[in-house]
């Protein structure tokens, strides 16, 4: 997703209002907040992958799988995000209904080329604030790659990469499954331009 910076000021209470009414996701960053523009088809197929993977795995345990709509607050840094897809099992979460504050077990952000910067410095930095997080997992929507860092007994983030017919395992939910599985029905963008331009050049 882009973010489109707004001139206004808003606190974290009249951020969390505001967002109560608004067509659009904005993003909040320490005072300043942003507007969130659409992903592309591959990115929303990924992401909605996942977080079914994960909804159905999940089912029964407790913890309970957010995808696209759920704010995260990292107040050490005074942050609100929208990642991808969210695990918490907190359940101090369950009575927050606008937003997830309290340790997650897992989030996931899928990588669009306008983001893919930020989703891994800024918001990967940010994100390690919240000191119960167990994975932060970044996937490519224009090839099966996962890389799922995780963090070690030492306190240290380590890359573990998944990529074409491996089996990606995330262990903070006891997850294994096939990397096929967050990518069914997707459309990669670079298979699809290379397809166009091979169309439309000249006999």
């Amino acid at each position: 997703m882009v973010a489109l910076k707004q001139a206004a000021y808003l606190s974290p209470e009249d951020y969390i209002e505001a967002e109560k009414h608004s067509n659009i996701k904005h993003e909040y960053h320490d005072g300043e907040v942003y507007a969130m523009a659409g992903g592309s088809d591959a990115h929303a197929m990924v992401g909605k992958n996942i977080g079914f993977r994960l909804t159905e795995h999940l089912r029964g345990s407790g913890c309970r799988t957010y995808i696209f709509e759920m704010k995260s607050r990292i107040e050490a840094v005074n942050r609100y995000y929208y990642p991808d897809v969210i695990v918490t099992c907190d359940p101090r979460d369950e009575r927050l209904q606008y937003e997830k504050k309290y340790p997650y077990c897992l989030i996931v952000e899928v990588l669009s080329d306008s983001t893919e910067m930020k989703d891994r410095g800024e918001k990967f930095q940010h994100y390690r604030h919240l000191e119960t997080l167990q994975e932060y997992v970044l996937v490519s929507q224009h090839q099966p790659l996962v890389e799922v860092f995780r963090k070690n007994e030492s306190g240290f983030w380590v890359l573990h990469p998944f990529d074409e017919g491996d089996e990606v395992e995330l262990l903070s939910v006891g997850l294994k499954t096939n990397i096929a599985t967050f990518y069914e029905d997707v459309n990669f963008p670079a298979a699809d331009a290379t397809q166009e331009a091979a169309t439309e050049a000249p006999d």
